[in-house]
Parts: structure tokens; C-alpha cells; sequence
């Protein structure tokens, strides 16, 4: 099937979707347009902050380069991740691998509340069955391997695991999953020097001590190994929640011609900015932010790249306003390469704490109370040797995570940083606004 023109829709109550617009593959295939329908010109929302409801066809931003393939603003979302890719390419075998392929065969269960369809007149989406269920978990796990290692599967296979579900992610073997009725994503081992699902379940459940909202987990035993299940975070009971990743957020926030800032302090601004705002809820959200920043620099969570940050949007059609989602991929790297993928401060994304307090007012903090948020994080890294233990992560890996955790890089930080030392410190003078009356 050649897939040059495709249509968007809202699913939002998936039993009464809603046409958003047509879809149209650009840029030398290697790009997706999107021009609004008028009835969601209508009565629909911006999709994203570069997607006002205006008549227009929508461009992707910026230049792509030749191994790249880009989707417009919060369209880029609802395409499958680089493991969902290769689930489309190992299953379906579409002919053509462009980036409309993709999103066609991704199915209807993607990320957000967005859809894809063949028709304007009718969402009609690539056919798909129900999902697999818990006591199938097994089975997935085989499959996944199988498609990892580039083996051949059977039809009854291939149909359990089709388009390969399209949850935010990276290229790690996964799946949907329902457990109890809910939409999960499990996640296999991948042949790890250390029991990786087990780990996530830990790192996971010790942010949550340092007051972060994380994704639900729970670790699933299999034959041979352990995977570790994550509660959706964009479902809620029958309805989807429209969802954007960090650098859908952060593009469309970017002035046309500038460089996007892919980072924790341009995030912040804009929670700050359009979050919600009830009971100062967005900056909430901006405080917690920044201990999520701290625990993964001190917990040598390197891969907090734009698509492992999202934000919801619960109720587009009455406000827009965006939320901080819970955090979910958290979990050592076991890397030391000493940076971070998403920018922490003034030093770029050097993986630490001086550079994580130097841009505190973004996330608006006083220097005294971010480094407050240092403490209680570090309070809690410093126990999670025993939490870590107390979950089943065994004494052979938690020594292998401790060479870089409790390295000299890090556990130097953790000892010698000093709150009192920013009490003192003046608060940062604001400049004069060039339209203020003298």
C-alpha cells in the first residue's frame, strides 16, 4: 500500500472520533503536512502551539537532513518509536518506508489521543485486534525476541504484536498490554548485563521518594526473566488524553529561524507559562521538574532525551493548558559519560549539580530553595543501595550501578554539596523592561 495522503482524528472519547485534517507527505518524503478540516477550524483546538486553528497547510520546521523524517508540530507524536518501527518493518514490510507508512501502521492504540485513518468520512484505522492479555506476556516476550534478533515468526504471531504499539519510548523490545482491564506497555529484557526491567521498577519507585509522580510500575516474572509492566499515563478509564513529548513542546515554542533549546530550563518556562494554573499547579510542576533534573543527574540516568519528558493536556477543548506528565523511562544507564541528552543549565548538559542550580530562576526558584530540592534528592539517592535491595535488584548488579552512582563523579557531589552555601547568595537582579515608565 502506497500511503502519500493520510487523515488526522481526535480521539479523545474514541467511540465518537472527531476529523482533525488531512495529512499530506512533504518535503521529498522525508516530512507530513497537516491542513485543518473546517469543522475542527470550527470547534476543535490547536494541536500544538505551532498549530493555531488557522486555514493553512503546516510545515515541518527546519531543515531535514537526509536520515531524517519529521512530522508537524504534535502530529510528530502519534508516529510509532524507533522499536515500533522496526515491529512495521519485521510485520507489515510496507514497500515504501516513509514516514506516512509509519504512522498508518502504528494502529490505533498510539500515543495521545491522536488517530489515523484512510478516510475524512470515517475513522478508519489499520485493523487490529484486541490486546494481548497478562497471562500472553510470556509469549510476547518470545516474540519481541524474536523480532529483535531478526527471526521469523508466524502469522499468529505477528498479528499479537502488530505495529508494535506506539507508547513514547525508544528502541527497546515492548508491547501493549492490558492488565485488569487498563492499557499498560511491557517492556522485555534485552539482553542487559543487568536485570534492566528490574532496575526501572526500582529507580522508579525510589523517585517517587524524592517527590516525583512517576508511571504506575510493576515488574512481571516470565520463564527466564523479569519485564516491567507501565500504566498508561495518557488513559484515563475509555477516554485518551491528548499528549505531547518535551520536544514537540519545545519546538513549538521556538521562534520561527531559532535553534530549539532541547532542556530542562526551556521546559520549565514553558509549564510555567501555559501550565495549569489553578493553586499554582504549573509551578508545581516546574519545582518537581527540576528534582526530576537532580535525580537523573545523580542516579546516572543519562537518557533523558526530549521523548522521555511529556505533557498532557486533559481537557484541550475548554483551556488547553498543559500539565507535567508523570516521569516514566527513569533508570541508571550505567554510562558515567558525564552529560545528559536534554540541557541542565549553563554548562549545557554536563551532568551536574552546579549546572543544575545555575538556571534555578527558570523553573522559578530561589537559589535557597532549589537547593533545598538538592537536598531532599540527595537525602534519598543516598539510600538507594537499600531500596534497591529491598525491591530484588541482586547484590551483582546493584555493585555494577554502584561504580557509577557511588563513582567519584557523583558521590562526590552528593557529600559535598552544601544548602547553606546559596542562603546567602543575593537573589538574582531582574533587567529593566526597555517599555517600563521611568
Amino acid at each position: 500500500m502506497r500511503l502519500d495522503e493520510l487523515y488526522l482524528w481526535y480521539l479523545g472519547d474514541p467511540a465518537e472520533p472527531r476529523y482533525v485534517g488531512e495529512l499530506k507527505l512533504v518535503a521529498s518524503g522525508k516530512g507530513v503536512s497537516l491542513h485543518y478540516g473546517q469543522a475542527w477550524l470550527n470547534h476543535g483546538f490547536a494541536l500544538s502551539e505551532d498549530l493555531p486553528l488557522i486555514d493553512n497547510e503546516f510545515m515541518p520546521l527546519g531543515r531535514l537532513a537526509s536520515d531524517t523524517q519529521r512530522a508537524v508540530g504534535a502530529v510528530d507524536d502519534a508516529r510509532p518509536d524507533r522499536w515500533g518501527e522496526k515491529v512495521i518493518r519485521f510485520v507489515d514490510k510496507p514497500k515504501r518506508l516513509s514516514l506516512m507508512e509509519y504512522l498508518y501502521y502504528a494502529g490505533d492504540d498510539r500515543f495521545g489521543a491522536l488517530g489515523v485513518s484512510t478516510s475524512s468520512s470515517t475513522y478508519r484505522p489499520r485493523e487490529s485486534s484486541a490486546l494481548p492479555r497478562l497471562q500472553d506476556a510470556q509469549k510476547l516476550s518470545e516474540v519481541a525476541a524474536k523480532i529483535r534478533d531478526s527471526e521469523p515468526i508466524t502469522e499468529v504471531e505477528a498479528k499479537i504484536i502488530a505495529g508494535g504499539g506506539s507508547p513514547l519510548g525508544g528502541a527497546k523490545p515492548k508491547a501493549l498490554i492490558d492488565i485488569g482491564g487498563e492499557p499498560w506497555v511491557i517492556k522485555f529484557f534485552n539482553n542487559e548485563p543487568i536485570d534492566n526491567p528490574l532496575v526501572e521498577h526500582a529507580t522508579m519507585t525510589l523517585a517517587k521518594q524524592a517527590g516525583i509522580t512517576v508511571a504506575e510500575t510493576q515488574v512481571i516474572r516470565l520463564a527466564a526473566e523479569n519485564a516491567i509492566a507501565i500504566r498508561r499515563f495518557d488513559r484515563e478509564q475509555k477516554r485518551r488524553i491528548h499528549s505531547i513529548s518535551a520536544g514537540t513542546a519545545i519546538r513549538a515554542a521556538t521562534a520561527s529561524g531559532d535553534e530549539p533549546e532541547m532542556g530542562y530550563p526551556e521546559l520549565a518556562r514553558i509549564l510555567r507559562r501555559v501550565g495549569i494554573t489553578q493553586d499554582d499547579a504549573n509551578q508545581r510542576d516546574a519545582r518537581e521538574l527540576f528534582r526530576r533534573m537532580v535525580f537523573n543527574i545523580l542516579m546516572d540516568n543519562t537518557d533523558d532525551h526530549e521523548k522521555n519528558h511529556s505533557l498532557l493536556i486533559v481537557n484541550p477543548l475548554a483551556n488547553g493548558r498543559m500539565k507535567l506528565a508523570p516521569a516514566y523511562d527513569v533508570l541508571p544507564t550505567n554510562s558515567g559519560q558525564g552529560y545528559q541528552e536534554f540541557i541542565c543549565g549553563n554548562q549545557g548538559r554536563d551532568s551536574t549539580l552546579g549546572n543544575a542550580m545555575s538556571q534555578c530562576e527558570a523553573f522559578g526558584l530561589r537559589q535557597a530553595e532549589a537547593a533545598g530540592e538538592v537536598a531532599r534528592v540527595i537525602e534519598v539517592v543516598n539510600q538507594w543501595q537499600t531500596h534497591f535491595a529491598q525491591a530484588g535488584v541482586t547484590a551483582r548488579d546493584i555493585q555494577s550501578l554502584a561504580e557509577r552512582i557511588d563513582g567519584e563523579e557523583l558521590m562526590t557531589q552528593r557529600v559535598r554539596f552544601d544548602p547553606a552555601l546559596y542562603r546567602s547568595l543575593p537573589a538574582k537582579r531582574k533587567k529593566p523592561s526597555p517599555f517600563r515608565r521611568t
